[in-house]
């Protein structure tokens, strides 16, 4: 009985793959020999996906320099942007404008509305020593009461980062419910059609009740909830510290993927971009997604999906179509 391919010789052969493909096209023995290799085992194509994602990493990480350190996906830092990560990020001018316009702070006044264009990241320093990272196409409302910090979530995703202030909690409200904390880092996403995601990093949120007669859910770190419209069967969920890696990566500009489908992938980078991907088949669609990816660079993303699934990649305008090659190809 032949050996099982271990995980790691599977790597480091999608590794080599990778390099070979980026010294040029491959003749045709060598295309037979990889799409062999790619079908002989299930893990392959997502080892091959993560090698071409770290690929494309490092060949970010060289046109941004010396400060970049692709470390900071295993352990992100918030708040901690260079002009030149802030630059490639967000295309330009327009994130240049958020941080020239955050240096100075917030206004004190209650009820500064903030909020971001799509593709946009934008970290928003609060008077109390707080902070807060928008996400895509978000907007939040802060104002400060008597006795209470208090930022309202009106749509898209934010991340917490609360200083801690005994006298005065920290609220967040989000369809009319409050999470509370005297200090933690947590998540909080607001999407069309889908329930309210709350995930804490660190830290203690209370989320209050609906009824008065109910009690707080109290979520500590590496945990989850999705609010419902009947918080009976809200039940939070115990995460592993990978899992909330993955999904904080849009700290740092990236989409992480661990087996979502093709086109749950391509509906995520729709939120980044206005570049849609589009694909017509539906078994392609199904076809699970693993690896890093820049979140601004679908283009990228596809052709690295075309490789891996020996699709073909079309292009028309802001279009990019993955569909099943013909037999004739």
């Amino acid at each position: 009985m032949a050996q099982r391919e271990s995980s790691r010789d599977i790597d480091q052969a999608a590794s080599d793959w990778t390099a070979r493909l980026d010294r040029g096209p491959l003749s045709a023995g060598e295309e037979d020999a990889f799409q062999a290799w790619l079908k002989g085992d299930p893990r392959r194509k997502g080892a091959m996906l993560r090698a071409q994602a770290l690929s494309m990493m490092s060949e970010s990480a060289q046109a941004l320099g010396d400060d970049f350190d692709p470390a900071d996906f295993t352990a992100p830092k918030v708040a901690r942007f260079s002009r030149r990560q802030a630059l490639t990020w967000g295309g330009g001018a327009a994130v240049a404008a958020s941080l020239a316009a955050l240096a100075v702070g917030l206004p004190a006044a209650a009820g500064t509305v903030i909020s971001t264009e799509r593709g946009e990241i934008r970290l928003a320093p609060l008077k109390d020593g707080s902070t807060v990272l928008l996400n895509t196409e978000t907007k939040i409302r802060i104002r400060y009461e008597k006795g209470r910090r208090v930022v309202t979530l009106l749509k898209g995703e934010a991340y917490f980062s609360v200083a801690r202030d005994d006298q005065r909690p920290f609220i967040v409200e989000v369809d009319g419910r409050q999470l509370s904390t005297a200090q933690a880092n947590f998540r909080v996403r607001k999407l069309e059609q889908t329930p309210v995601d709350v995930l804490v990093n660190q830290g203690l949120v209370e989320v209050a009740p609906v009824l008065i007669s109910a009690r707080a859910v109290r979520l500590a770190s590496n945990t989850r909830l999705l609010l419902s419209d009947h918080p009976a069967v809200e039940r939070p969920q115990a995460i592993a510290p990978e899992t909330v890696t993955r999904e904080l990566a849009w700290r740092e500009g990236k989409l992480a993927f661990e087996g979502e489908t093709l086109s749950q992938a391509a509906a995520v980078f729709a939120r980044y971009s206005g570049t849609r991907i589009q694909v017509d088949d539906p078994i392609l669609a199904r076809e699970p997604v693993t690896g890093l990816f820049a979140a601004n660079d679908p283009v990228g993303f596809s052709r690295a999906i075309a490789r891996v699934f020996d699709a073909r990649l079309d292009q028309s305008g802001d279009t990019v179509v993955l569909s099943r090659r013909s037999v004739a190809e």
